[in-house]
């Protein structure tokens, strides 16, 4: 069974770096499926928020660690990232709140 467009896009991701990318580059940040390819972030993206999609750029975050009594333990597990680029004048609501 295939991804769905509600499957594909997990959460927005909020930072200091993804602000300075929306105001200024026009990227927007994602977590997506781990199982998710770049045309299937697009379709989404397009679909869901009513944009135009320019570029879509994907990476794996890795998990990180934490120490904890002479042993290493995992804090956070391994994700999938995606930065979508929009055409000029397409803004995503989500994201415009939080500033």
């Amino acid at each position: 069974m295939g991804l769905t467009l509600y499957d594909v896009i997990r959460r927005p991701l909020i930072t200091e770096k993804s602000n300075f990318q929306n105001a200024v580059l026009r990227q927007y940040a994602f977590e997506v499926a781990p199982k998710a390819n770049k045309t299937q972030i697009k379709e989404a993206v397009e679909t869901l928020f009513e944009v135009n999609v320019l570029k879509v750029r994907t990476m794996l975050m890795p998990a990180k660690r934490a120490r904890r009594l002479r042993r290493m333990t995992i804090r956070s597990s391994q994700y999938k990232k995606a930065i979508v680029t929009l055409a000029d004048g397409d803004t995503i609501d989500v994201f415009e709140g939080v500033k």
